[in-house]
């Protein structure tokens, strides 16, 4: 069984599918630490007629130390929801798919959840409905596997018996490969090239959120994203 990890994000981009596309099992690390500043935890890019659209989660941090990705809370300002829905259907009103699909996501939006990784996973199980993915999708803290770094991903791989390990070539630094084969699970490097695909707005942009392929090209988004 080939496994891959990945931090629960917020509107994946395509590279986090590509990944488990090639994967029999991805796990949700929500157990580690969330990233202090600014991430992709909370907040990742969409397509405007400006450019660059921001759409971010505020989250609770202040006087909260460090925090695990479960624990992270979403502070609700007045009509937060509504506005960012506003800002998606006003770049998107136009795309191909846009009835097809934003009524799921303003409904996930307007699910009121108290914990960004909540909601987080609404979005990635909805992505994942619809690339019809075969990888199983898993939680860290479902499992009760718990470590840090190379001594977790080998200890995910112990309890799920899987023999070999995906992860993007960038994570080779961070991952003691000679240690995880010596104790008997291969590890793997994908590198991941992003198709261009059609987008409304002028000029292609590179590593948008997965939903920016969704409501341009629909059903079209699982070959896109696996570049077949």
């Amino acid at each position: 069984m080939i496994l891959t990890t990945h931090q629960p994000i917020f509107l994946p981009w395509s590279g986090f599918f590509f990944k488990a596309f090639r994967a029999d099992c991805m796990v949700l690390l929500d157990c580690v630490q969330h990233p202090l500043g600014r991430s992709w935890m909370s907040r990742n890019r969409l397509k405007c007629a400006a450019g660059e659209l921001w759409i971010t989660v505020p989250v609770l941090t202040k006087g909260r130390g460090l925090q695990s990705i479960k624990n992270v809370e979403i502070l609700y300002p007045r009509n937060w929801a509504a506005k960012q829905l506003r800002s998606i259907r006003e770049s998107y009103v136009n795309a191909p798919y846009f009835d097809d699909y934003f009524h799921y996501i303003s409904d996930i939006f307007s699910r009121g959840q108290d914990r960004l990784c909540a909601m987080n996973l609404d979005f990635i199980r909805f992505f994942w409905d619809v690339l019809k993915m075969r990888c199983q999708l898993l939680v860290q803290s479902d499992l009760g596997v718990i470590g840090r770094g190379t001594e977790l991903l080998f200890s995910l791989c112990s309890h799920l018996g899987a023999s070999e390990y995906l992860a993007f070539r960038p994570a080779a630094k961070y991952i003691d490969a000679a240690l995880m084969e010596k104790k008997g699970v291969s590890v793997r490097f994908a590198s991941f090239q992003p198709s261009v695909y059609p987008q409304l707005w002028g000029d292609f942009l590179y590593n948008l959120s997965t939903l920016d392929l969704f409501l341009n090209c629909g059903p079209k988004s699982s070959r896109i994203i696996q570049g077949v």
